[in-house]
């Protein structure tokens, strides 16, 4: 049996290894570098180098890598041995505060948006103290950010701990005006990950997955997720034999995988964490990303990350539960005893309604994907446009303010299940909104439009700026004010700032046509469907004021990473739509012929007996003018790609494949999906869905 609070952490150089291994004056000097962003001496830091080798060595480690986050969104690693050669051909193992403080990947190849030519290949990561060091197999990981020789950002790291520090700034002077003492304030996030697993070997017969993550084809099976059974369902002994093996290695790496369970659709699942410091949790997140993949591999499983590998089920998102704690351990969000009374804690929901209001532009392009367009607006994602879920009990608290009335606590209400021996017990004051891109839920907010292979870094820099931008609008209003006039002062901030963002605010269901097509219309918010236009928003002149202004990104930096993007989409797009041709003229037009010419023999021989054909005439009547159709509508896809392909500005490009090629891909994916209903199985060259979604244990 597992002792997990004895494995917990144990592949991690955590606090307790620290305070074991260093003297009390570095490991004192360590906590004040993470805490007052203080630089570390050389002496200490190849003390903690030599501290952390030996601890790393010990778990069987030979080799330290710099884990980095480039703008690919996934993570980069350098292997580098301890060995140090010595006199008469032996080595030694070392490791200097110099190698962990800083290493020198070659930036040449990794995304810069035109900030870097080829030639300026210089790079440098730098380690992150506030994230621990791991060891995966023989291996030291050393979290670090990544940026340019000329200081350029290159990663999703730099910017996430710039707004991190923009919002603890602005968020302790709020606190503190209102009388709450506090040196700091934390935000934190549990992002909750969805996946699909598939059995490997129909997995390695599909190049469309392999290529691209997702199925470019694929007739519905005759049973989906219609029956509801799947949600919650007992766990298939394959998958639970997977998940308790992530689990143990998650717990070794110090994450706090907490809850597993299966999703809506067929051979869906999720795993959520407990919360943790925004930095730490987007390394964790990163970490269980790999290790469901490669865990996955080990079963005879493949884990698919992808936001929507299967048309006509729910896709797969990455649920972003956000707070912000003080360092006195008083959460922002949280209502309290009496909410209605709570200042600090109605500021901090005013500022995230202003702050959602204000810049949805920039949470939407956060989450925007060529593989989040396909889920987003879907039953299993919010739509496009963003808006606010308070709940009835917190609304109700804002319109009373608004109103100038008192608000009347309505009291705990009491559930009876009707049994005798379950007990009673009480009700939420509120409901839980599952279509709301931005819900509160309780003492933080969800934020649901993230997509499942999404870095969780770029929409908590966009919560924690836009957040920190309201605050301190707040702050510089209150701090003026002489205390015997606080309250009242506070209370007039907080109905002007509902009143005039309120628009945001919407409990309703966000899937109906009278919220999409009227009533969000109405209120004037915007709804940016596909990632090239989203991506635009990234360089408007407010916005890049406003990243300036927090120290997040320069102008430069803010061009480069939509240039990034928006190269990245049309990369995807031109693969998938290349695949696509590929698998229609290499696999799928063929075993189409391969199957007529069986029914045109059979036809042939049935003419000669004087036998009557219908089924064979019929489908190869059908199937002849699919094939037709599929081989007209494939030459045209490749035409188009090839066109998209030789256009030289990346927004051109993303724009032309969105709204040109990738409907001409769902066009002949229509012709051979109904294809794959007329010819025999025995002749179909890829798994169908039904193998997939249902395979066995």
């Amino acid at each position: 049996m597992l002792n997990v609070p004895e494995m917990f952490g144990s592949m991690v150089f955590n606090d307790k290894e620290m305070k074991k291994r260093l003297s009390a004056e570095t490991y004192k000097a360590l906590k004040t570098t993470i805490s007052d962003d203080k630089a570390l001496s050389p002496k200490l830091a190849d003390e903690i180098a030599e501290a952390m080798k030996e601890w790393a060595i010990e778990k069987g480690a030979t080799h330290y890598t710099h884990w980095f986050q480039p703008m690919t969104g996934l993570p980069a690693e350098k292997h580098d041995s301890f060995i140090d050669p010595q006199p008469g051909g032996s080595v030694i193992m070392t490791f200097k505060g110099k190698e962990l403080i800083k290493g020198e990947p070659d930036a040449s190849s990794f995304p810069s948006g035109g900030m870097r030519e080829t030639a300026e290949a210089r790079g440098y990561t730098a380690w992150d103290p506030t994230s621990y060091a791991f060891v995966m197999g023989t291996t030291l990981y050393i979290p670090t950010c990544f940026i340019s020789f000329t200081g350029e950002v290159l990663d999703k790291k730099t910017p996430l701990l710039r707004s991190m520090a923009a919002i603890s700034e602005v968020a302790t002077k709020l606190a503190n005006i209102l009388g709450v003492k506090c040196s700091s304030v934390k935000s934190t996030v549990g992002p909750e990950q969805e996946y699909f697993l598939i059995d490997k070997e129909l997995y390695n017969a599909r190049k469309d997955l392999i290529y691209t993550g997702r199925t470019l084809f694929g007739a519905a099976p005759p049973k989906g997720q219609e029956l509801e059974d799947q949600y919650f369902g007992a766990i298939r002994i394959r998958v639970m034999e997977f998940m308790e093996d992530v689990d143990e290695q998650l717990w070794k790496l110090g994450v706090n995988a907490k809850t597993r369970h299966n999703e809506v659709a067929p051979c869906q699942h999720e795993l959520a964490p407990v919360y943790a410091s925004i930095n730490v949790a987007t390394d964790h997140n990163l970490l269980t990303m790999e290790v469901l993949k490669k865990t996955a591999e080990k079963h005879g499983l493949a884990c698919l990350l992808h936001e929507k590998p299967f048309k006509g089920v729910n896709g797969s998102g990455k649920h972003n539960n956000w707070s912000i704690s003080t360092d006195t351990g008083i959460n922002l969000l949280a209502p309290g005893k009496d909410p209605s009374n709570n200042l600090l804690f109605l500021l901090s929901i005013s500022a995230v309604i202003e702050a959602v209001h204000k810049h949805s532009d920039l949470l939407r392009l956060s989450v925007a994907s060529a593989g989040n367009d396909h889920r987003l607006g879907a039953n299993e994602a919010p739509p496009a446009i963003i808006s606010v879920y308070l709940g009835d009990h917190l609304k109700a608290i804002f319109d009373a303010i608004e109103e100038g009335k008192t608000y009347k606590e309505a009291g705990s209400v009491k559930t009876a299940i009707g049994v005798g021996a379950v007990p009673d017990f009480e009700k939420d004051n509120s409901d839980r909104n599952r279509t709301s891109p931005f819900a509160f839920t309780g003492n933080k907010f969800e934020f649901r439009a993230l997509g499942s292979a999404l870095n969780i870094g770029c929409p908590n820099v966009m919560i924690n700026v836009a957040v920190a931008d309201a605050m301190e609008g707040m702050v510089a209003k209150l701090s003026k004010v002489k205390p015997e006039n606080l309250e009242k002062e506070a209370r007039k901030l907080i109905k002007s700032t509902y009143a005039e963002h309120k628009a945001v605010v919407f409990n309703g269901n966000n899937y109906s046509e009278e919220w999409i097509k009227v009533e969000s219309k109405k209120r004037g918010l915007p709804e940016i469907k596909s990632t090239p236009e989203a991506l635009q928003y990234y360089t408007l002149p407010e916005n890049v004021a406003l990243f300036e202004h927090f120290g997040i990104f320069k102008q430069r930096e803010c061009e480069a990473r939509k240039e990034i993007l928006l190269e990245q989409y049309a990369k995807v797009i031109n693969i998938e739509a290349h695949t696509m041709f590929k698998m229609t003229a290499k696999q799928i037009l063929p075993a189409c012929v391969e199957f007529m010419n069986v029914l045109s023999k059979s036809i042939k021989n049935k003419k000669s007996l004087d036998m009557s054909y219908d089924y064979e005439g019929s489908v190869l009547y059908k199937s002849s003018r699919l094939v037709d159709k599929a081989y007209a509508q494939n030459n045209e896809l490749e035409s188009l790609r090839l066109k998209a392909a030789s256009m030289n500005g990346a927004s051109e490009s993303a724009m032309y494949l969105h709204d040109v090629v990738l409907v001409k891909m769902e066009e002949l994916r229509a012709t051979i999906d109904e294809l794959e209903l007329l010819i025999s199985s025995d002749y179909w060259p890829l798994p169908s869905y039904g193998d997939m979604l249902f395979y066995q244990d």
